[in-house]
Formats: structure tokens, sequence, C-alpha cells
């Protein structure tokens, strides 16, 4: 079961990830500092569903990016199985590991789905430090990128 997600307006946590190269991400350095930040929570590499969401995320990062989108695609599998999910898919963005300590931005996020040790589909927004918009979908179920674009046009429009 996934408690409920972080809501629109909540300080962003003060947690820390791994790249898939092995580096450390502090995600409240993401929070605005150089520009908002996407954050794509996604439960499995290598799964059907996520497969294709990596996949419609890998064709709106150019756009995301050149609205100055920081995007972040975070699992709860360990680095190893991040970077061969992004060689597989030839996914070009950034990947990030939530492996250990076991689900912590997953949680703090609110989309650890705590039976299964996965994230739920949540993704969040961030600028100056705060969640600025938010979406989550039942498991199995993927979301659409365009809703990604939207929320990211309504930055710019204020």
């Amino acid at each position: 079961m996934v408690a409920d997600p972080l809501p629109v307006g909540a300080r962003v946590p003060d947690v820390t990830l791994t790249d898939a190269h092995g580096t450390p991400l502090h995600v409240r350095d993401l929070a605005g500092a150089d520009g908002p930040a996407l954050l794509v929570f996604l439960p499995y590499a290598f799964s059907p569903v996520c497969t294709g969401e990596i996949g419609a995320l890998g064709s709106a990062l150019d756009d995301l990016e050149r609205a100055g989108v920081r995007v972040v695609a975070i699992t709860c599998d360990p680095v190893p199985a991040l970077r061969a999910w992004a060689d597989a898919e030839g996914y070009p963005g950034e990947l990030a590991s939530d492996f250990w300590p076991h689900g912590e931005a997953s949680r703090a996020f609110g989309v650890l789905d705590e039976s299964r040790g996965v994230a739920g589909r949540g993704s969040f927004l961030l600028d100056a430090g705060r969640v600025v918009w938010s979406t989550s979908t039942a498991p199995g179920v993927a979301r659409d990128v365009e809703d990604y674009r939207a929320a990211v046009r309504g930055l710019e429009t204020g």
C-alpha cells in the first residue's frame, strides 16, 4: 500500500539518492537552485510499463530540458541494474537509485509501496525548495508525458 504522496506546497525532503554512475544526488539541491526539477518515481527497471514510461520520458527529455527542467527518474533498483536498463533502452536521461537506505526517498515523497518494497508511480515537479506540481497513477498505469509538458508550461506562465 502506498502512502499519500507529498502535497503541492510541501518542502522538498532532505534525502540522498545515488545516480546511475554511483555519485550521490541530494534531492534538496535539485529543488530550484538551478531551476526546476522533475522527479519521476518508477517501480521496476526492465518491467513492461516502466520501460514504456522511460521510453516516453526519453522522447520528451529535450523539450523538458530546453524549458530548464532537470529530469531524474528514480527506482528502488540497485545502481548496476539502472545502468544496464539505461544502456538496454538507450535512455539518455538521468537515473537514480533509491536502493539504500531502501526506499528512503520514495518514503519521504509518500510513494513507497511498503508491502512490495518499490516506489509507486508518482511524479513531482520541484521549484524553489517546494513541490509545485505532482501526479500519480495506480499500479500498472503509465503516466502521460504530456502532463509533464503541461506542468512545465504552467511554471513558465506563472
